[in-house]
């Protein structure tokens, strides 16, 4: 007999909660939309993968630096996708750099899903030079 209390699938709405999340730098309610096993694979290393990251704490402490290294940074223009255990985001990133330079750059993340939560956060984004600091 069948469950009655099925797991919920993601959509477009959670991605656009943990977008959310994002921009109000709130690490507690973005670990919730993560599986225990989660991993985030970033825009930027040493591996063809960007820097990967396993488990709750390693991904925790790899999005917090995101805030640590950009104080004010922003992800808006959020367009969500999901399709059964697979989705994406597109956003514009913003924010300053620590020499008061101005980033603003397009990217996607891409996401697979298990048990109604996010599985796998695979972040791509334009390689585009800073801006001038604002005057």
């Amino acid at each position: 007999m069948p469950s009655s209390s099925a797991t919920p699938a993601v959509t477009t709405d959670t991605l656009a909660a943990f977008s959310d999340a994002w921009n109000r730098h709130d690490i507690d309610a973005l670990m919730s939309f993560m599986t225990p096993d989660c991993i985030f694979q970033t825009a930027a290393g040493p591996d063809a993968c960007g820097t990967r990251h396993v488990g709750t704490d390693a991904v925790r402490t790899a999005f917090a630096a995101a805030w640590a290294t950009v104080p004010d940074a922003q992800w808006t223009n959020g367009v969500h996708f999901v399709h059964g255990d697979f989705g994406t985001s597109q956003w514009t990133f913003t924010g300053t750099a620590a020499d008061g330079s101005r980033i603003e750059t397009d990217g996607i993340d891409v996401f697979t899903f298990k048990d109604g939560k996010i599985h796998l956060k695979n972040v791509f984004r334009k390689a585009r030079p800073n801006l001038p600091a604002a005057k």
